[in-house]
Order: structure tokens, then sequence, then C-alpha cells
């Protein structure tokens, strides 16, 4: 039987070697930058057909004249692909990664990527570079921000939800736009938690922790995938010909396209494992990386690469029939100017906002509330805002905000104004965020002897202190921060005023000193758009907050790593015993263990049982646990459901997640909270590293977070 050739075989047919080169090279524009400046004027080159990509590049009308260039002027009128970092929103901003983890809710994953979707599309952009779906269990590390915390599981879980939501049903809608996975793999346990450094694990840690959020993404129909800048043991993911030949396309069956980070490339170089551009090009052609993105790479050092027989035709083709096919599914031979055709209307910009607010308010995790300093009084008059970041709605996007940058955010001072219009809200900065002038302190501290009923006191990080590039040795409060605070406490410990702090961030910060010292610990991470009202409307009380920390935080910062799944070791903890696994000059225990958060509810939790005792891999165990909402206020319980293989054939970690659900109880209300384990889930790497399902007992526990003493306990006898 012949196959007829499809018209992207033919237009590969007709293509120029400078031609194929083009549509395997991403040059950025000139609008926003996110690494070195290194390209010039690309017009030209999209005229003769020698650049097929573009990222950086925003805007309908901008983004239609360069496609116009594309399929009018070129030779072969093949349309750009146009790609842009939508890492937490486009226009509309919405709370960072991180933050969003924090709310353990596939259909919000899920919403705020379909939103952003959309808004990108209509901006023109057919590709973004998200999600990041990067473990981080290393607070230095300023990417942390981007991405699902430390667990597996749960970055698996956003990773189906991203792609769906910025993918939709159809990749060629004109509000649909292709996903990114990034960054592939392992970028996050970087050496030092130092940003681009070389990262060396175990295959063991590489299989459990790493990879499974890529393989999430590629079974949800991701379009792309980024290979992360950094080596795994020597060698550079960009040239990992193991990982992404053989396990990602081999192994997974992705068929979608790989695209470099920015420059990647040609830092092949610095990484030692090539001498000039050319060498570099043919190790990144040959582990499959169909799009150079910056470095200029694949057409500078194929050319002689191909002369010298160092690469094939066929192998230059095979990446660019992928670009091609990609192109395709987005519709873009069919209509380049799809996406950006229409303007949104104003009800749907007002919309996205809304989801903005809710999805802010359900990120914010307290950590602390004594003596239920939250939620404000009804009847409160008088509240003081004080702190760097009490009036900084720049700051409150976070890294990576996109077009964004500019789009007006609401503070937290104008959050309060608004949402109590009767009360006088009084606000000094005090310190700038990370200053050493602290002459405003003491003016900030007299707010507190007229008349105040309770302080804000909002402190953290700039948004440029996370994110790429952004690795921190002492990830505490910056500047004269911590002495503001410590003014500030004293003065309403004086005048007997609870103090309500606010702890703007993109990592886990160490400040175990003014968790035990406020009276309320709100973590609200970098809120987004509407970040005022989101933390206003928490902290009057018109949301229960209901965030869960997706990272642990640590006590002090040699405690890192600090993660949940550990193993047990052969001697673990033991306060009686010196020669056991524990600190001299600091507990084991976090701070906040990972899934930590109040409510303004109190929840107990009692009658755990699942539905046999009993289970092949065939079987599905239902777990079903009743809950008492003990509080004077409605609430929304998140519950977590954790496994525990106490004896196998490879030591496993000391709680594994495998579920969560939430449930919302009125005062006194009692409900069920249902949750499913397939037994086959519970396979796990044996000693060759292939899934393997043992016999045995397996012990099933649910509870409001990771601490192991909250936790309650069931049991499951597996068979062969």
């Amino acid at each position: 039987m012949i196959v007829p050739m499809s018209m992207i075989d033919k237009l590969t047919g007709r293509m120029t070697l400078a031609e194929k080169l083009g549509q395997l090279t991403m040059t950025t524009s000139s609008y926003a930058v996110t690494g070195p400046v290194i390209a010039g004027d690309s017009t030209d080159s999209i005229r003769n057909g020698t650049l097929g990509n573009l990222l950086n590049l925003v805007g309908a009308k901008h983004v239609h004249e360069m496609q116009r260039i594309a399929v009018e002027e070129s030779r072969l009128r093949i349309p750009l692909l146009i790609g842009f970092d939508v890492i937490h929103g486009h226009r509309t901003i919405f709370p960072v990664p991180l933050a969003e983890a924090s709310t353990f809710d596939p259909k919000i994953w899920e919403l705020t990527a379909r939103e952003s979707a959309r808004e990108t599309a209509a901006d023109g952009i057919a590709m973004t570079f998200a999600p990041m779906v990067d473990v981080s269990r290393d607070l230095r590390w300023g990417r942390t921000v981007e991405g699902p915390g430390e667990d597996p599981w749960l970055a698996a879980e956003i990773a189906r939800a991203k792609v769906r939501g910025f993918q939709g049903a159809d990749l060629a809608s004109p509000e649909s736009v292709a996903a990114t996975a990034k960054h592939f793999c392992a970028y996050g346990p970087v050496t030092g938690g130092r940003e681009y450094a070389s990262v060396d694990i175990s295959e063991r840690t590489l299989r459990e922790v790493h990879l499974p959020a890529f393989a999430a993404a590629v079974r949800a129909g991701t379009a792309a995938i980024m290979p992360a800048f950094t080596d795994l043991a020597g060698i550079p993911l960009t040239a990992h010909k193991a990982l992404l030949r053989d396990y990602l396309r081999g192994e997974l069956g992705f068929d979608g396209v790989i695209v470099s980070d920015y420059n990647a490339i040609r830092e092949l170089i610095q990484h030692g494992v090539a001498s000039n551009v050319v060498e570099a090009a043919v190790l990144a052609l040959k582990a499959g990386v169909d799009i150079d993105m910056m470095a200029g790479a694949y057409r500078d050092g194929l050319p002689e690469a191909l002369e010298r027989g160092l690469v094939t035709m066929d192998e230059v083709d095979e990446c660019v029939l992928r670009v091609l096919r990609l192109k395709e599914r987005l519709g873009l031979f069919d209509d380049p100017y799809r996406r950006g055709s229409r303007v949104e209307a104003v009800e749907v910009v007002t919309a996205r906002r809304r989801v903005a607010r809710d999805v802010g308010g359900k990120s914010l995790v307290l950590v602390k509330n004594s003596n239920d300093a939250l939620p404000f009084r009804a009847d409160i008059r008088r509240i003081a805002v004080i702190g760097p970041l009490a009036d900084a709605w720049r700051e409150m996007r976070g890294p990576w905000a996109a077009a964004g940058y500019e789009e007006p955010n609401v503070s937290v001072l104008a959050g309060l104004r608004a949402a109590l219009p009767e009360a006088q809200v009084v606000h000094a900065e005090g310190v700038a965020i990370s200053s050493a002038d602290t002459a405003g302190i003491a003016a900030a501290a007299d707010l507190l002897d007229d008349g105040v009923e309770v302080v804000v006191l909002c402190l953290g990080e700039a948004a440029e202190m996370s994110g790429e590039a952004s690795s921190r040795a002492f990830p505490e409060l910056p500047g004269e921060q911590r002495a503001l605070a410590d003014a500030v406490l004293e003065r309403a410990a004086t005048n007997d005023i609870p103090v309500v702090a606010t702890l703007f961030c993109g990592r886990p910060l160490i400040v175990p000193w003014l968790a035990e010292k406020a009276d309320a610990l709100v973590v609200a991470w970098f809120p987004g758009t509407e970040a005022g009202h989101a933390i206003a409307d928490v902290l009057t009380g018109r949301l229960s907050p209901s965030g869960r920390t997706p990272i642990t935080w640590p006590r002090a910062l040699g405690q890192t790593p600090l993660f949940y799944g550990q193993r047990n070791s052969g001697r673990p903890e033991n306060p009686q015993d010196r020669f056991t696994s524990k600190y001299l000059d600091s507990a084991n225990s976090p701070l906040f263990p990972f899934g930590f958060g109040l409510t303004y509810g109190r929840f107990a939790y009692t009658n755990l049982r699942v539905s046999a005792a009993s289970a092949t891999v065939e079987d599905t165990i239902e777990v079903a646990v009743d809950l008492t909402n003990t509080g004077a206020r409605e609430a929304e319980e998140t519950i977590f459901m954790f496994v525990r293989d106490r004896v196998a054939s490879v030591a496993r970690p000391l709680l594994e997640l495998k579920g969560v659900t939430k449930i919302a109880l009125k005062p006194g209300e009692t409900g069920t909270a249902r949750l499913q384990l397939a037994a086959a889930d519970l396979r796990f790497l044996g000693l060759d590293l292939k899934p393997v399902f043992e016999p045995g007992e397996v012990e099933i526990l649910v509870g409001p977070h990771a601490d192991p003493a909250r936790l309650t306990t069931a049991r499951v006898m597996l068979q062969g």
C-alpha cells in the first residue's frame, strides 16, 4: 500500500537547508527578555524563510504583522510559532505556582491555565513555556516559586491539570496554546540550591521523584518539553540522549517538540562537553532537541556538521517534521491569525479578575491563629498596616509577571481599605524591603499608641528575590525587616494589640521567631493581580482560609533539604540515644510540615475505614473517614491520604502521598470524606528499578497534614 505524502512531507521536501534550520530556530523579539540579549532584528530572516519561531512578542497587532511577513512574503509561506512565558497568568496574574499548589485543587489548576491560555491566545500567542513541574526540596533554589513544591504525586497532578488547561479539548482552537512541560528533568536538586549548578542524584531518586510529573504531562498530551539548563551526573540535559531519546521518546512515546531553554545549546561549550558550536549543535540534535532557542547553534553549526558527516539530513528532517506538525496541530497553516482575531470583552476580563481574587484567597496558608486573632471582629474600627510589603502593589505579582508587568494590582493596604470602609486603616512602611535604613521604625511602632485594635504586619521578599537566578544562601527576612518586626511586636505586646503577620515569599523563609511571637501568621506567597482583595477576604472572614503548604518549612536552614517523604534509616531519631539520626542543636521536626494549614473551623477525624482487608493489583480500595467541625465557623478541610510500606525489598519513604480530597462543614456538622486508592498505585521500583507489586501489609494514613502524630491509620494486606 502506498501512503500518500502529507502536506508537511511535501513542504519539507521543498526546503533548502537554510529554511530547514530556520524552522529549528527560535529568536526573541525586544518586548520582553528572559535571558541575555543575543538576537538582533529578525524581520529579514522571517522574510527569507530562515527563521521559523519567535518568543517574547506580545500583542495581536505585532504578532499578526510578523505572521503576515512569514505567510505572505517568504518563499514557502510557513507560519511562525510564537511562544511566551505564561507562568502564572498573562496579563491577569494569578498566584505564583507554589501558591496555587497550596490549594491542592486540580479544578483550580486547570481553570487558571485555561484562563491564561485564553488571555494569551487573545494576544496572538500560540505557545507557552509552562507548566514548570520541577520538584523542589531546597528552599535556597529561587525557582522553587515556579513549581509544585516537594511532592512527586502533587507535581504529576498539577502537570496533568495544567496541560489540560492550556491546551483545552482542541489545540487548534483560537483559545488554546501549546503547553511546554519544563524543565526536563531534576532541575530542582542543584548543588547548594544554586541556580544552574550541577545535579548528581541517584537513578532511584530520578525515577521516583523527578520523572513522574513529566510522564504525567506526556500522558496528558503536552505539545512540547523543555530540557533543563543543568547537567545530571555530568551529562547536560540539552544533550542527554538517554533521557531525551531513550526515555522520553522511547519509553514514554513522546512525539511532540523538544525546545531548548534560552541559549542552552551554545552553553554546552561552557559545560565542557563541546569545544565549539558545531559540536554543541551535533550533541543537541542527536539527543532529539528540535528547536534551538536563542543560541543560533543550529544555523551556525549544523551546515558544517552535515558536511563532515557528523549528522545526517534525515536527522535534521526528523526535527523539522515535528516542528511543522506542531504548527499544523495549532491550526497555524489553516489560519495564522486565528489567535488574537477578536478583542476580549470587558466582562470576560472582569470575570477573570474575579477568578484571580478567588484563587488568591484560597492559596493563602494560615499557619498560626492564637486566641482567634483572625478573622477580624465585625466592629473593628482602627487597623495599622505596617511593613515594606503593605503598599507594594508591584511586588504582589511575584516573579514572571509576563505581559502583566504593568497591569494594575491591588496592594494589601488598598484591599483592606476597600473591605473595611467604616474603619480607619493607617499605614507606615517602617523599612524598605532590603535596605539597611532603620529611620522609619520608630514612627511605625508609634502608630500602635493611638487606638489601634489590630496590626497587619506585611513582611517578606521582593518579587525579584524568587525565580530564575534568585537563589538565596540566607532565605530569611531581608534588610532590617526583623528589626521592624521586633519593634512592632514589642509595642503591640505592651499595648495588648494582636499582630497578624503576613509573609510574602516565593519559598519557605526561616522565621521561627516570627511564628512564635506573632498572634497570627499568614503565608501569602505572591497572590497576584487581586492580592489585596484576596488577603482582605481572608482577614475579614469573608473567606475561611483553606490553603496548605506544598513544601515543608524548616526551623533552621541547616535542616535543608527537609521533606516529609524521607526514609527511616537504621537509626531513626531517638531523644534518649545519642547515636541516632538527629541534630545536636535543633529538633528534626519542621516548623510547619507538608500540607499544614489552619481554617476558621476545627476538625476532628474519626472512624477511618477501608473497603477490604486485602487487595490484589487489580483492586481499588475505598477509603472513608468521618470529620466533625467542632469550631464556630463554617470551613473547608483538606484531607490527605498517605501510604507506608514498612517492610519491602527496598526501603520505602516514611510517607507517600496518594490522594487528597476536601470537605466543607458548618459548625457542629459531621460529614464523610471519601478517597479511592488503586492498588496498582502501591507498586514501587524494585531492586532492578522496575515496577513491582509486593505482597505484604501496607498502612493507609489519613489526616490534615504530614505530621505522623496527626494521622489515623488503617491496614491492607496486598496479595500477589
